[in-house]
């Protein structure tokens, strides 16, 4: 003899939605976001940078050294004596890559040339000084 079906049968076959296409598209859209973000690196200290007319946005910069307005000497968040500046940004830097100092407004212009100096006998070629670009 055979069986009927109950309607309680049919009960027991649900459907589950299928939530791979949608994790698909999530780690697809995560990878996108997280190649086309451009990293924007900051020397780790608050620096109110002098206004420029004629400043222009440096593409590449590998090292970030930050000049306070207290004389203090930072490179890429880090303390460092300015004696020893070349030797650390020496030590960090690879190959062909730039250098940019943020210079603090009220910074001496002493200690800006000094760390230049530094950066150069270290053999460093490559060195900008940040400016904020002011409208003309």
């Amino acid at each position: 003899m055979r069986r009927r079906r109950s309607l309680g049968g049919l009960a027991d076959d649900t459907g589950e939605v299928n939530l791979t296409p949608m994790l698909d598209v999530v780690f697809i859209m995560l990878i996108f976001f997280i190649v086309t973000t451009s990293f924007i690196k900051e020397s780790g200290v608050e620096i109110q940078r002098p206004e420029s007319s004629a400043a222009t946005p440096q593409s590449d910069v590998q090292l970030m050294v930050a000049i306070t307005s207290e004389g203090a000497v930072w490179v890429d968040g880090h303390p460092v004596d300015a004696h020893r500046v070349g030797d650390e940004v020496a030590a960090r830097l690879s190959g062909d890559g730039r250098v940019v100092i943020q210079a603090d407004r009220q910074a001496t212009t002493g200690l800006l040339i000094e760390v230049m100096d530094r950066l150069r006998e270290a053999g460093v070629e490559q060195i900008a000084v940040a400016a904020t670009r002011s409208t003309p």
